[in-house]
């Protein structure tokens, strides 16, 4: 095998999208590397999903999300039902390896396998020496970004801003796959505007340089999160592939999440930011998929253990600065809507000490306790902005 840097982008022929390199000689050749798409997944799978070695338990993943998918919330969600959480993406930029923020997004000391760890980048070289790195440091499956529509991410041509250069996705696509021995996927959405929606061939690619499993979401880059996510494109790449596609996007409740398996035929489904303050939801989405019915919202007193333990998580993980103040936000998405929830808010976040935040929110949960055996939401909230 020749050094990546040499190596050319793979390319998508008509007779089933064989991956192909090519060398120095300009001589095209398979590479020798097994690749995890190897077996076609099977299309009319119900219950679990396969990627590379590892079957998830259910069909549930978490979306990867910057300042959110730490450790703590990953565990929380897999406890809850989730069968493969992402992890904050990690860059590949080399230099920022030792700061302590990507350390911790590093660290996944007590979690649950698969170990999935999201790396962005638009350097191939960069991309498979972080696919490596991440390998070594415990991840078992190296998700690739570039569906991040955030402009600080954009503006240095990763995440989502890939979807301009095809060329250099299959180029960053190939790397990170011969780099490393495990499962290879790629989040990414439709295309970079509505006017430029090139998922399928994006799709097409991943799928001929070996990428394991594909997430998309149903939103363009210019999107944003703004308006609906639409899932026609998704359908179409799911008919298109015989890797697993997992669909995202909008998917707030357990009808919702049935509505999109069926509408895609997608494999699984990824949920971002529903779970932000309601990890229960994966639980809530497995029994409707199971029964057809739905769960009663949770018992207070549960909801009470389930964010204390989530905070002494946050506390423990961060330390006692940054933890207070990572935790506000958090605190601000279980408590929305509920009762005097604004009002709570705004004299938690001026505390200053985990010890005086955490007995706010066990007092907060135990006066709602004694109005109400389960959680109700009465507030729109939609005048509140949290702070970190």
């Amino acid at each position: 095998m020749h050094p990546i840097s040499v190596t050319v982008i793979c390319h998508v022929i008509s007779s089933g999208y064989q991956d192909c390199t090519k060398n120095k000689q300009n001589v095209f050749y398979r590479p020798e590397k097994k690749h995890y798409n190897s077996r076609p997944f099977p299309r009319n799978a119900l219950l679990n999903m396969q990627i590379g070695p590892y079957t998830l338990k259910n069909r549930l993943v978490v979306a990867p999300m910057a300042g959110v998918t730490d450790r703590p919330f990953r565990m929380l969600c897999k406890r809850m039902g989730a069968g493969m959480a992402v992890s904050e993406m990690i860059t590949s930029n080399k230099a920022l390896w030792g700061t302590a923020k990507t350390l911790r997004r590093a660290d996944h000391q007590g979690e649950a396998e698969p170990i999935s760890v999201q790396i962005a980048g638009a350097d191939p070289e960069q991309m498979a020496l972080a696919a490596r790195v991440n390998v070594e440091q415990g991840a078992q499956i190296i998700d690739i970004n570039m569906g991040c529509p955030a402009k600080k991410v954009c503006n240095v041509a990763a995440g989502s801003a890939l979807l301009r250069d095809e060329a250099l996705v299959g180029r960053i696509l190939e790397a990170v796959v011969k780099a490393v021995d495990v499962p290879v996927t790629l989040k990414t959405r439709t295309g970079w505007s509505r006017d430029n929606r090139n998922a399928l061939r994006i799709a097409k690619l991943a799928e001929s340089c070996g990428i394991a499993a594909l997430a998309l979401h149903g939103r363009t880059r210019e999107d944003l999160y703004r308006g609906d996510a639409e899932y026609d494109t998704i359908r179409q790449v799911k008919a298109a592939l015989t890797i697993p596609v997992i669909a995202n996007g909008d998917i707030d409740s357990p009808a919702k999440a049935r509505h999109v398996l069926d509408a895609t035929g997608a494999d699984a489904i990824m949920i971002g930011r529903a779970a932000q303050g309601r990890p229960w939801i994966f639980r809530e989405i497995q029994h409707y998929l199971d029964t057809g019915e739905t769960l009663p919202a949770p018992k207070i007193a549960e909801v009470r253990e389930v964010l204390l333990d989530h905070l002494d998580e946050l506390y423990a993980f961060y330390g006692e600065y940054s933890g207070c103040r990572v935790a506000r936000k958090h605190i601000a998405w279980y408590t929305k809507g509920l009762r005097g929830s604004n009002d709570f808010r705004q004299t938690m976040y001026a505390l200053e000490s985990t010890t005086g935040q955490k007995a706010a929110v066990a007092l907060y949960l135990d006066r709602l306790a004694e109005a109400s055996e389960r959680l109700e939401y009465i507030e729109a909230d939609e005048n509140d902005n949290h702070a970190e």
